[in-house]
């Protein structure tokens, strides 16, 4: 009995675990003093003359330029515009990505026959199919989802193959001693080791969505920050173009930080989630 209490007034003075881990703080302040250091060194290059005021403004008079664009509803639009074509764009490439790798990863055969077609088709830029695209949907938006679902596409195929490759043989081989249907054999012994592999290619395939999508408005015209900054560059607001740049970076970095979130909660269970936090 006394043992038992003893243990339990060790249980109850145990020390807390602390409210901020060091190594993330240390992180956060080191992102933040480069974000300072850019941002100075962007706001004085030309106050200096360093660099041509007239083709690259102080960032403040950029921030200066973006509040007067938040407050219109154009610059809403763009940015609605662009967000939906990156969705659309991103969304149909990872189901297609997903429903690809697994029919080409669990068909005996299939990578081997498609290996050269996939060596083939992957390096060719999206950029190259505009000519085509724009015949076929003009400078609409659906110009942009298809660049984005090409060029994302092969970035969610490629980690899905990749998670596929490193499924633990021993795994394999129990689940068709115990005879697995397919679906039981995604669900309980591919999708557990697929689930990191495919939050890496939806990462991937997510900033180099957003690329596409501004390029896409850029080039085609279609509706959105690209096509904002064309304007911008056309008319000589050098300033308003450089708001519209700041704002796809921002946007960018927004993608990113979520995505590993996302990736972080989601994948809390997983081995290598838990690894990573427990380095930190």
């Amino acid at each position: 009995m006394s043992a038992s209490h003893g243990s339990l007034g060790k249980a109850r003075t145990a020390p807390a675990a602390p409210l901020l881990d060091a190594g993330a703080v240390v992180r956060w302040l080191g992102g933040a003093a480069g974000v300072l250091v850019l941002a100075a060194l962007w706001e004085f290059a030309p106050r200096l003359g360093l660099v041509y005021r007239d083709f690259f403004p102080p960032l403040s008079a950029v921030l200066t330029q973006l509040a007067t664009l938040a407050a219109t509803a154009e610059f809403w639009g763009y940015v609605l515009s662009t967000a939906r074509t990156w969705v659309l764009g991103l969304a149909i490439a990872t189901a297609s990505g997903v429903a690809a790798g697994l029919a080409i990863g669990l068909i005996p055969g299939a990578r081997t026959y498609t290996h050269s077609t996939i060596e083939f088709l992957r390096p060719i830029p999206s950029v190259a199919l505009i000519p085509g695209v724009i015949l076929l949907f003009g400078s609409r938006y659906q110009s942009g989802v298809v660049l984005i679902t090409y060029a994302a596409f092969w970035q969610v195929l490629l980690q899905m193959l990749y998670g596929l490759q490193d499924i633990d043989s021993v795994a394999r081989d129990t689940a068709r001693s115990f005879r697995f249907s397919i679906r039981g054999f995604v669900r309980h012994v591919a999708w557990p080791t697929l689930l990191p592999f495919l939050f890496t290619g939806v990462r991937l395939a997510a900033a180099m969505a957003l690329v596409l999508a501004v390029t896409a408005e850029m080039v085609i015209g279609s509706q959105g920050l690209g096509r904002g900054i064309v304007v911008a560059q056309t008319s000589n607001a050098i300033a308003e173009a450089y708001a519209y740049v700041l704002v796809a970076g921002l946007m960018g970095v927004a993608i990113n930080v979520a995505a590993r979130a996302a990736e972080k909660r989601l994948l809390r269970w997983h081995p290598s989630v838990r690894s990573a936090g427990g380095s930190r």
